[in-house]
């Protein structure tokens, strides 16, 4: 059975591993299909299956890896007092912050002027890690009231509307502002779900707990998975709570179909929280004796994910940008660019079809792994130096 501490829980590494590996599809997908700059890869009306998959597939990243954030945390409190992991937490948090708005904004932009912000993933991370800090020192049977209440009851706010509003922006809806004369900046990735989702990871960290019995724990992921994805699918047939985004019967199955599935990130609804997480749960339910070459290629990845999601951006953009030069529309195009809608007109022609999409992706994951597995075995024979633990 595993531990809290040696060995490493492998099927959390696993589950960390393959969502990184999954999201690198949907980033390369932004700089090389040609459907990017033109439409919604779920929109029913304009896509194919393919695409929507694709991007579908894409849904589960951000919700596994903030609730597994949530669950690392619980496991490092294991070794270390209250204070000690809030004061972690808070640091690493703000950390997070700086590297979204410096680090990971370039990387997405390569804007040295940096004219648009995005705070989407690792800004949602970081200030939900803050707001963890200090959640921590609340009985767990609060803090996991307080998670379902805000993962179940978010979606009573969306006809709530202040525009013009940093903070309603910051908790509850996507907007983009200008801060400054010619700098925008866009919250993406509202906080109230997300802020959720960890601090409910949080809470499920005491299964994997030493004395917790594996089978027990097996057991409990199963059912709370398959509940989560029932309850989506209740929801949906009622078509009344839980997505802003109602589905609609267009008389025809597949893009009625692709309605249903076409669930809201931004921010993320009740709808995407259950069927997501719900996956979340049944694959670590189902995971944890899984062996073999396979997994360890994944747990590498999954034991360096902030290393590795910053290399692969940068990566990604590097060779999208090469891709710009080669194909006649120069590397510029790729370069201080605000959104992918703003470049619709001065990228007409320009992307591949999917096909080419799972290549690049493909050869994005093969050069980065030795470098993932280099950096892998720094950290496990450095445990010692206190600065790798936050990255």
């Amino acid at each position: 059975m595993t531990t809290l501490t040696k060995p490493r829980i492998q099927s959390i590494d696993l589950l960390k591993g393959l969502v990184m590996v999954i999201m690198a599809l949907d980033h390369v997908r932004d700089y090389f299909h040609y459907s990017a700059f033109f439409f919604d890869a779920t929109d029913p009306e304009q896509t194919t299956w393919p695409i929507f998959i694709t991007r579908f597939i894409t849904h589960f990243c951000a919700p596994a890896f903030s609730f597994l954030a949530g669950t690392s945390a619980f496991m490092i409190g294991k070794r270390k007092s209250p204070a000690e992991l809030s004061s972690f937490l808070f640091k690493r948090g703000l950390w997070l912050v700086f590297v979204e708005i410096i680090i990971i904004n370039f990387a997405w932009k390569f804007d040295l002027n940096f004219t648009h912000i995005g705070l989407q993933t690792i800004w949602s991370l970081g200030i939900s890690m803050i707001v963890l800090a200090g959640l921590i020192h609340f009985p767990k049977k609060m803090i996991l009231v307080f998670s379902l209440l805000i993962i179940f009851g978010h979606n009573l706010l969306d006809n709530i509307h202040f525009d013009g509003s940093y903070l309603w922006a910051i908790l509850h809806e996507r907007q983009k502002f200008e801060f400054t004369e010619g700098h925008t900046v866009i919250f993406a990735y509202s906080l109230l779900p997300w802020i959720g989702v960890m601090s409910l990871g949080y809470c499920f960290g005491s299964l994997y707990d030493s004395s917790f019995d594996a089978q027990k724990r097996k057991q409990l992921l199963n059912g709370l998975g398959i509940a989560s994805i029932a309850l989506f699918f209740i929801l949906i047939a009622f078509n009344t709570y839980g997505d802003p985004l109602q589905w609609t019967n267009y008389g025809d199955v597949s893009k009625t179909l692709m309605s249903i599935l076409n669930i809201s990130k931004y921010p993320p609804s009740l709808l995407y929280l259950l069927v997501t997480l719900g996956g979340t749960l049944l694959f670590l339910a189902n995971a944890e004796k899984l062996k073999g070459n396979f997994v360890n290629f994944f747990c590498v990845f999954g034991r360096v994910p902030f290393f590795y999601y910053i290399l692969h951006l940068y990566l990604i953009h590097l060779m999208a940008v090469i891709a710009a030069e080669f194909t006649g529309f120069g590397w510029k195009i790729m370069v201080s660019m605000p959104t992918f809608i703003t470049r619709v007109e001065a990228l007409k022609g320009y992307g591949f079809n999917l096909i080419t999409v799972y290549v690049v992706w493909i050869i994005v994951i093969l050069l980065l792994y030795p470098l993932c597995k280099k950096f892998d075995n720094y950290k496990q024979s450095h445990k010692e130096k206190w600065w790798l633990s936050y990255l």
